[in-house]
């Protein structure tokens, strides 16, 4: 019995990272040698990610709410030069998958079968519906995932209860302690749980699904890699005056590996959090800044919606000078940081993006089903660039901030 418990100890202590390395390796073998047992084992990601879901609104809420109320007077979150980062940052990246686009034109053979979703109308749709995403009955935003609204309701209690006694202030916190370590437990099974992912993806598609679409994937993939690895190592120099490549590494080592297979922004804020605490960050900064990055950080959607957008407009032969791309830019940026408050993501804003250039609604839509098609990439990979990123802006700013008060 107690070699049993010294077994369990040890595999709850080691390194997550490699566990959850040997849990990919493990879900592609078993793919490849036996793949109905692989689509049989999938369960267990549908399980993990179940999980993470249903815990990552409550601890939203009550860390939120909890490090507002505790903050003390006069006390510095950081918060508005993480916020200009994620902004510069999102249209960063539609600049550079637009200068992409340009160096290698992609164009497409559109499908016949077009996605059932009806996008946006406008911009104007886009913000509306966060608008109504911010007044949402908390309990219905609870309910149903919608982390603007949890956000918005979080701050409003937190500041309504930074008045309040020092003992409420410690329900508040005590509870978020115990919510926190819940979701430490929920963590530690991400091994099995992005092995049964794995398996059941692979199972699924195989690897020759994504052949026909090998440059779209290249373009898109080229421009997160830049915004990855050059363009956010760049903003963190800047912001710190140190090597940023230890902090990226581990940002996409740890928040992008898991966001990867689990493809959904709302579960990896548990793992992004946790990962801002083993960082050493400010807590009452960053219970703050991962959630609202969840919705406005968006590099990722941001460059999805200019590639497939320009993938349409060269496939149509429609011509397009600089202006109109720098202008698709900023659509692409507010749109993406939108995309958490439209159903179907940053894939049914690209008919947003096309109408800039007289593509007709059809057409545009053809193009949302290609993004489908590549979603077990592109989706993947994006929803890994954005979390990654809400870890490493919120380091950059605290840092900056630890770095200036050590100057005086």
């Amino acid at each position: 019995m107690k070699k049993k418990q010294s077994i369990i100890a040890k595999l709850a202590s080691g390194s997550l990272v490699l566990q959850i390395l040997v849990g990919i390796l493990a879900g592609i073998a078993l793919a490849v040698v036996a793949p109905e047992s692989a689509l049989s084992i999938g369960f267990l990601g549908s399980l993990f990610v179940s999980a993470l879901k249903a815990v990552a609104p409550i601890l939203v809420f009550i860390l939120v709410a909890a490090s507002i109320a505790n903050q003390k007077r006069g006390e510095h979150t950081n918060m508005k030069p993480i916020v200009v980062l994620y902004l510069f940052g999102t249209l960063a990246a539609a600049m550079t998958a637009v200068v992409l686009s340009f160096m290698f034109p992609t164009t497409l053979v559109l499908v016949t079968n077009e996605a059932t979703l009806a996008p946006p109308e406008g911009i104007a749709e886009v913000m509306s519906t966060l608008l109504f995403k911010v007044v949402d009955n908390p309990v219905n935003a609870l309910m149903t995932g919608n982390f603007i609204g949890i956000l918005a309701w979080g701050i409003a209690l937190g500041l309504s209860l930074h008045k309040a006694s020092d003992a409420t202030k410690k329900v508040f916190h005590d509870i978020s302690e115990g919510i926190t370590s819940i979701v430490r437990v929920v963590i530690r099974f991400a091994p099995i749980g992005i092995f049964g992912l794995v398996s059941k993806t692979i199972a699924e598609t195989g690897f020759d699904a994504l052949a026909g679409y090998t440059q779209l994937l290249a373009v898109l993939l080229g421009a997160m890699a830049i915004i990855a690895l050059v363009i956010n190592p760049i903003i963190v120099f800047v912001k710190t005056h140190q090597n940023p490549y230890p902090l990226v590494f581990q940002c996409l080592r740890e928040s992008g590996v898991t966001a990867f297979f689990t493809r959904s922004s709302a579960a990896n804020v548990p793992v992004n959090l946790n990962l801002c605490k083993k960082l050493d960050l400010h807590e009452d900064t960053y219970s703050v800044s991962i959630p609202l990055g969840a919705t406005i950080n968006m590099g990722g959607a941001a460059i999805t919606i200019t590639v497939l957008t320009l993938a349409a407009v060269h496939t149509m032969g429609v011509q397009v000078d600089m202006a109109t791309a720098l202008l698709l830019s900023v659509v692409a940026a507010v749109s993406a940081c939108g995309a958490s408050g439209v159903a179907g993501g940053s894939l049914l804003l690209i008919p947003l993006a096309c109408s800039l250039f007289g593509i007709s609604n059809d057409i545009a839509m053809q193009v949302v089903a290609v993004g489908f098609i590549i979603g077990v990439i592109q989706d993947s990979a994006e929803t890994a660039l954005n979390s990654s990123t809400d870890v490493i802006f919120t380091a950059a700013a605290c840092r900056e901030a630890e770095r200036k008060a050590e100057l005086g």
